[in-house]
């Protein structure tokens, strides 16, 4: 439910004209909800910055999903992170 509801709420902050990024672990739900721009992690519940204490993977993460406000083309944008 809360991946779905941020996905929504993405899409009013952006209908404002705000940009949003989001990170998803839930694939087949932002699909289905298309929220503008996402990254979509593989990685299990409760880590979408990857493992405890791997600060330079979760930087990687972070840098991956704010690449996502200057990328071109036409919403929705859902890339995937590769580890």
């Amino acid at each position: 439910m809360c991946n779905q509801s941020v996905g929504l709420i993405a899409s009013v902050i952006e209908k404002a004209g705000i940009p949003t990024v989001g990170l998803s672990l839930l694939r087949e739900v932002t699909e289905r909800v298309k929220p503008p721009r996402t990254l979509f992690v593989p990685f299990r519940l409760g880590y979408p910055l990857g493992e405890p204490d791997r600060p330079d993977l979760q930087h990687r993460i972070i840098e991956a999903a704010l690449k996502l406000l200057h990328a071109s083309g036409s919403l929705p944008i859902l890339n995937d992170f590769t580890p």
